[in-house]
């Protein structure tokens, strides 16, 4: 992989960064392509975990989690994809037991906000509790166009690439599965629209 080091990859897109660490599993590669987005990065996980060391070291989890995945995916848009999974990681974080119990509030804050607070957190993960039931029943083809849509923010146009499904076709799947998701949750919670 001698070849790889006399090429000056500062000039370099993305996607091209992205083969190249493919094919040389050169981390100085990744490192450069991760820095360029290190801002973005940062930004997802302070407006999700809401503190800036956690934020600071869950940016560092994320490079450790990218050397892995980067490998298994193939990645069209990468900036997208690395929102979608500093995004994910977040989710994870806030959903994992061990983090659920750990956070200290001034004594005169739990009289007042705890009640809201913990309802407000419980809710939000029974939503997505509720939410990843109402995916399993879809159709198969239906879910994996919905999943590409919204988790992996791909367009109509790459879907319909990628899955050899024609646009219109696409376009309908998301629409009625969107449909068939906000009626689903809405059996979850109760809610028929009375």
């Amino acid at each position: 992989m001698a070849f790889l080091k006399n090429i000056n990859t500062s000039n370099l897109p993305d996607a091209d960064l992205v083969i190249l660490y493919k094919e040389s599993n050169d981390l100085s590669i990744l490192g450069e392509l991760y820095q360029r987005h290190m801002d973005l990065i940062y930004g997802v996980c302070l407006k999700y975990l809401k503190e800036p060391e956690l934020a600071k070291d869950s940016v560092m989890a994320i490079f450790e989690e990218l050397i892995q995945k980067l490998k298994k995916h193939e990645v069209a848009h990468f900036k997208a994809w690395l929102h979608q999974l500093a995004r994910n990681h977040c989710l994870m974080y806030l959903r994992s037991p061990r983090n659920k119990n750990s956070l200290a509030l001034p004594e005169e804050l739990m009289q007042s906000a705890e009640t809201e607070h913990l309802n407000a957190v419980m809710e939000k993960e029974q939503n997505l509790n509720d939410m990843s039931r109402c995916l399993e029943t879809l159709g198969a083809e239906q879910r994996t166009v919905i999943e590409a849509f919204y988790l992996q923010e791909r367009s109509y146009q790459e879907i319909s690439q990628t899955s050899g499904i024609d646009w219109n076709k696409v376009r309908s799947l998301i629409q009625n599965g969107r449909r068939n998701l906000r009626i689903c949750m809405e059996k979850l919670n109760g809610n028929s629209n009375d």
